[in-house]
């Protein structure tokens, strides 16, 4: 019986600390990236806008999911450059390289969430402010 109630003890501390990693990975990235504030900020004006033009819920899912697909962009471009930092401290083309894919890799979510952006909120935004311009 002890030995069942010790690995649930384990299991749960093992899951708090996988969450207190996560957040600590979150904080780092809002800390130290000044992009992560653009995104944040482009991520609430967004959502903001969604709410007011009343989206349906396929829309807010193409929304969501491209916001999401940004930020993971971005987590993992921040991940890779702490890497490349950590395993080639000096300058190295190869170095830089990895860095610049891993930055073009947010530039194309970036561009996608756009696009889709437009797709979705362009034509309810017309029909929203249409009233402003007759």
């Amino acid at each position: 019986m002890k030995s069942k109630r010790k690995e649930t003890e384990k299991f749960i501390r093992g899951r708090r600390n996988s969450f207190q990693f996560a957040f600590s990975g979150f904080f780092y990235v809002l800390k130290t990236q000044k992009n992560a504030w653009l995104h944040l900020a482009a991520t609430v004006i967004v959502v903001l806008l969604a709410l007011w033009l009343q989206i349906d819920r396929l829309e807010w899912l193409a929304i969501l999911l491209v916001i999401g697909l940004v930020w993971m962009a971005e987590f993992m471009n921040t991940a890779l450059e702490v890497i490349v930092d950590l395993a080639s401290p000096e300058k190295h083309p190869l170095a830089k390289v990895g860095k610049d894919v891993g930055a073009a890799s947010v530039l194309i979510a970036a561009f996608l969430a756009v696009i889709i952006g437009v797709i979705v909120l362009w034509q309810p935004l017309l029909e929203k402010i249409g009233w402003f311009f007759e």
